[in-house]
């Protein structure tokens, strides 16, 4: 009977999960021709093929399912780009610039979204795009202290290059989704982003605090 008990629970616990997964990948769909402020609960739940009341047994309102898509779109990302600043600092720049043409290759949607929504006018997925991209740049800093001569920066100094640098490869983003499926175009925002970031770091190599 336990066991009987234990698998039912289970089985709920996957049906839930895969209900909420369906409104967020139906959210996702029907943003592709509209904003978050002008999508209606009633929209997401229909496209998911679930009753609207249904909604809040996974989302408390649609602001909220709007800051779980930017942790979805985000949480690979920056594991992926973790794992390419463990490489030498050249290869780290090629390596990073690859990640995002292959992440947004794989899910312009989610892109499209958080360069959409980053100015946006739901209040909390603007400050969770914000943190997202605080987290990156921390990380980034973080990181960057590692690298051969930068252990003494100042703490200030690495958060400013990472900054930069997030900046840089949201530009890049950009690019690619205006880019996308020309591989010629795609190929020239490659080249200046890795010519870009590049400039940074020969900069960081001849920064000196005032």
């Amino acid at each position: 009977m336990a066991e009987e008990a234990s698998g039912a629970v289970g089985t709920r616990q996957e049906r839930k999960r895969r209900t909420r997964q369906a409104l967020l990948d139906s959210a996702l769909r029907l943003l592709a021709d509209t904003s978050l402020a002008g999508l209606s609960l009633r929209e997401v739940t229909r496209e998911a093929g679930i009753v609207p009341t249904a909604f809040y047994r996974h989302f408390p309102s649609i602001g909220e399912l709007g800051v779980a898509l930017v942790e979805e779109s985000m949480r690979t990302l920056r594991a992926m780009l973790r794992s390419a600043r463990r490489k030498p600092a050249d290869d780290a720049i090629r390596g990073s610039v690859a990640i995002l043409v292959q992440q947004v290759g794989r899910s312009p949607s989610h892109f499209r979204f958080l360069i959409r929504e980053r100015y946006g006018g739901v209040a909390e997925v603007r400050k969770s795009i914000a943190g997202e991209l605080r987290l990156l740049g921390s990380e980034l800093a973080t990181d960057l202290a590692r690298y051969p001569g930068m252990a003494d920066w100042d703490a200030d100094d690495l958060r400013m290059v990472a900054d930069l640098m997030v900046g840089a490869m949201l530009s890049v983003v950009t690019a690619l989704l205006d880019v996308s499926g020309d591989p010629r175009a795609e190929a020239e925002v490659v080249s200046v982003a890795e010519q870009q970031l590049r400039l940074i770091a020969l900069g960081m190599a001849h920064w000196r605090r005032p």
